[in-house]
């Protein structure tokens, strides 16, 4: 591993080139950050100004906006995902910031009275300094759903971003501090390779909270870490997602749409559709259609025209998938489209899609980052919803039927933060997002994202009241 201060080569995981460098940073640059997050804080300049947010977070997204195509490719070369996912997720990043600095002038408390002349007035303040870790396979749209609000809410932040994707978050971080008003501190980037830096913010007194989006292990490790300070926690962990496909779907109408939301950055996804249940009468036409449109998909590089679907981030994660997803295949009851390793060069790999009845199986169970279907019988409205709850997970779930009514019922009936209905995938900057049970506390986008990075502070009087 590269030492502190050393040169590290960011490499494309389509072919191995590396596209640039970045200096790694540890302890030291982590402290250094966290001092100067809090001084920029402790001035009421920023915390207590939100005009100049809003004109901020405005100023950034009209930059970010002017840089769309640049940062896209970067994006792409550094990530490997498609292009058109790239150009996407920056469109969607500038409209949460924009979100965001609506919000920022309407932060509204309230205030009651308590009895003749006893008045308590409720204040919404920033949590402080807010130390964000960002993964890999969405990097911008990931961390401009916690910086965006955190910005909006008054805080000052440290960001802590995975390595393998540390260019394309400084190139965006660049269009924000060349922003005028956006005090010197205020936001501060630490890179690494290792992860002292992440676990100095995780436990360092002077950082306020923490927002995290990764696997559930770590998210567990940084509860751990973070109980000695008792500071505040956001945490979208992993998730293993059911598309509930009832009899009235159209299978072949559905079918691409499934596998879209499952492939997408190449199953890299928290969100992404991993276990397809039909009910048992569509079963065979269901898996019939989905080998069809599995064995089309244009796997490769994501700045080729014809690329449906990169590589994976680089060759570990291609490895580590690799072996589970082969794993499956050697227990699953059957394996309808058998994916792999298509060539020596870059992380690829082509899309499996394997039947199975026992949800206990490990690979109904785990969540396997990478592009892995499994697709599942069931008979009824209940038994489906027992199949789709039987996880330590909760972070997402689509319902498919032209019966809204069944929908509803369904949709209900999950224990998911998110259910989408004839639809998967669909994340906007207006609506909460989070999951239940294993999948993460706290959540994020909408008022509820920004109320994260908040405290609620009562202020109380008793002036008395004028008896006339």
């Amino acid at each position: 591993m590269p030492g502190q201060g050393e040169w590290v080569d960011s490499l494309d995981p389509a072919n191995g080139e590396r596209v640039g460098r970045f200096s790694a940073g540890g302890l030291a640059e982590a402290e250094a950050a966290i001092a100067a997050a809090r001084r920029a804080f402790a001035r009421p300049h920023w915390a207590q100004n939100p005009r100049l947010r809003q004109q901020v977070l405005l100023g950034w997204a009209d930059a970010l906006e002017r840089e769309t195509e640049p940062l896209a490719h970067l994006l792409t070369r550094e990530n490997g995902k498609v292009l058109a996912q790239s150009r996407g997720e920056i469109e969607r990043s500038v409209s949460a910031i924009r979100y965001y600095a609506g919000l920022a002038r309407n932060l509204a408390g309230h205030a009651l009275e308590i009895a003749p002349g006893e008045f308590a007035t409720i204040l919404k303040e920033p949590v402080g300094v807010a130390g964000l870790i960002i993964p890999w396979n969405a990097p911008v749209n990931l961390l401009i759903r916690s910086l965006a609000p955190a910005l909006a809410a008054g805080c000052t932040a440290v960001i802590k971003p995975a390595p393998q994707t540390s260019l394309v978050t400084a190139a965006v971080l660049r269009t924000l501090t060349g922003v005028e008003g956006l005090p010197k501190g205020a936001v501060n980037l630490v890179l690494e390779t290792g992860h002292a830096a992440a676990r100095h913010l995780v436990a360092a007194p002077d950082v306020d909270m923490i927002s995290f989006t990764g696997s559930t292990a770590v998210g567990s490790q940084i509860m751990a870490d973070a109980a000695p300070t008792l500071k505040k926690l956001s945490l979208e962990l992993g998730g293993k997602s059911c598309c509930i496909v009832f009899d009235d779907a159209d299978i072949e109408d559905i079918a691409p749409k499934l596998v879209g939301a499952a492939l997408a950055i190449s199953g890299q996804q928290c969100v992404a559709a991993r276990r397809i249940l039909v009910q048992r009468s569509h079963l065979p036409a269901m898996k019939a259609a989905l080998k069809r449109v599995l064995e089309a998909i244009k796997v490769g590089p994501g700045l080729a025209d014809t690329a449906q679907m990169g590589p994976l981030i680089d060759r570990a994660a291609q490895n580590a998938v690799h072996a589970r997803i082969e794993q499956a295949k050697a227990e699953a009851d059957e394996v309808v489209v058998s994916g792999g390793v298509p060539g020596a060069e870059g992380a690829f790999l082509t899309p499996t899609l394997v039947a199975h009845e026992n949800r206990q199986s490990f690979f109904c169970q785990e969540e396997i980052f990478g592009p892995l279907i499994v697709l599942e019988g069931f008979e009824t409205e209940e038994d489906a919803v027992v199949r789709a709850n039987d996880t330590v997970f909760g972070l997402s779930a689509s319902v498919w039927t032209r019966d809204g009514a069944r929908a509803w019922r369904v949709a209900r009936a999950l224990a998911d933060g998110i259910v989408w209905i004839n639809d998967h995938g669909r994340l906007n900057a207006e609506a909460a997002a989070g999951g239940y049970r294993r999948s993460g506390i706290g959540r994020l986008y909408g008022v509820e994202g920004l109320e994260d990075f908040q405290e609620a502070k009562q202020i109380f009087q008793s002036v008395g009241a004028l008896d006339i």
